[in-house]
């Protein structure tokens, strides 16, 4: 007659046995003592008497060997850690894991053993790669069609102290773009930092000590990354022109904020030249305040105050990362 405690048993070798994660049991100095039936299997183990009581962080290399020897002592301290590495199987195939470990507490309420569980990853990794090569093969492309583009206007655009000033515009906003785009390449063109987004677009303008840069932690699309990009360099080749940047003495204060559902953007100048109101606006300023505030569902606006350009932006956070 089978025993519940029989059944039990039999349940969980078979739960085990199904399971495609790797799990294991660890000593407290660090030895292999147990491997899953499954486990294995997806570590292509034949006979796991070959490396049972082997340093369990061996199997690691590199940053890997580090993190495993990390985890252990962790575990002993009775606290969880987790870490992703590459170790190749027993049949020296190489393989990505994701590995969580934590300690098996004994009747003592102390850690007498460590459990780890490895899951393989390497389809996932060997995906981001490939994403990242074609990010990559992308980023390459763009730059030989803005070179090219550029060479055009170049060929195109002639004559005259304007038509100069007409393409330096022209080629500045392009190169903006250009920018924009490789931040957003970087991340696979899902999502951009704006933070990130601020500090790399006003770079190319000024010493980054003239800003103060402050806001919660933002992700923008690459909708209204690269409208805010272009709009950040509209606002700084003004400052450098005309305004804050144009004096030593000139401060740029650009902070956000998320507050009830609303975000809210402000670049403040001060420390420049007195500012007069424009008689007519450029294409800078009707891009800023227009076509800005239709990607981000919102208003924009300048304002001229004496002390300094001031212009704010606010729409609704779903805005931020809607494609």
């Amino acid at each position: 007659m089978t025993t519940p405690e029989l059944r039990d048993a039999r349940f969980m070798r078979s739960l085990l046995a199904a399971s495609d994660d790797c799990i294991k049991v660890i000593d407290l100095d660090g030895k292999l003592s147990f491997m899953s039936e499954g486990g294995q299997r997806v570590m292509e183990v034949s006979d796991f008497n070959a490396i049972k009581g082997c340093p369990w962080p061996d199997f690691w290399a590199n940053q890997g060997n580090a993190d495993a020897r990390f985890a252990i002592e962790e575990a002993r301290a009775g606290r969880s850690y987790r870490f992703q590495g590459a170790a190749d199987t027993a049949a020296g195939n190489p393989r990505y894991w994701d590995v969580q470990v934590g300690p098996i507490i004994g009747p003592d309420g102390q850690p007498e053993a460590i459990l780890s569980v490895s899951r393989d990853i390497t389809m996932i990794k060997e995906a981001e790669q490939r994403q990242r090569l074609l990010s990559l093969e992308l980023k390459h492309r763009m730059k030989n069609t803005v070179a090219m583009i550029q060479a055009i206007a170049n060929q195109t655009i002639r004559g005259g102290p304007e038509v100069d000033a007409i393409k330096e515009a022209f080629t500045a906003r392009l190169n903006t773009m250009a920018s924009a785009q490789d931040i957003l390449t970087q991340t696979v063109w899902a999502r951009a930092s704006l933070g990130y987004l601020v500090e790399e677009s006003l770079k190319g303008h000024s010493d980054l000590s003239r800003f103060r840069i402050e806001g919660p932690a933002v992700e923008l699309s690459s909708k209204t990354g690269l409208a805010m990009a272009l709009a950040l360099h509209e606002l700084a080749t003004n400052a450098t022109k005309y305004g804050a940047l144009r004096k030593d003495s000139g401060r740029i204060d650009v902070n956000w904020s998320i507050t009830g559902g609303e975000f809210s953007f402000e670049w403040r100048e001060s420390g420049g030249p007195r500012v007069e109101p424009p008689t007519r606006r450029g294409f800078g300023s009707r891009m800023i305040e227009r076509a800005l505030a239709g990607y981000f569902s919102g208003t924009a606006g300048m304002n001229y105050e004496p002390s300094g350009v001031v212009f704010s932006l606010r729409g609704p956070i779903e805005a931020l990362t809607a494609d």
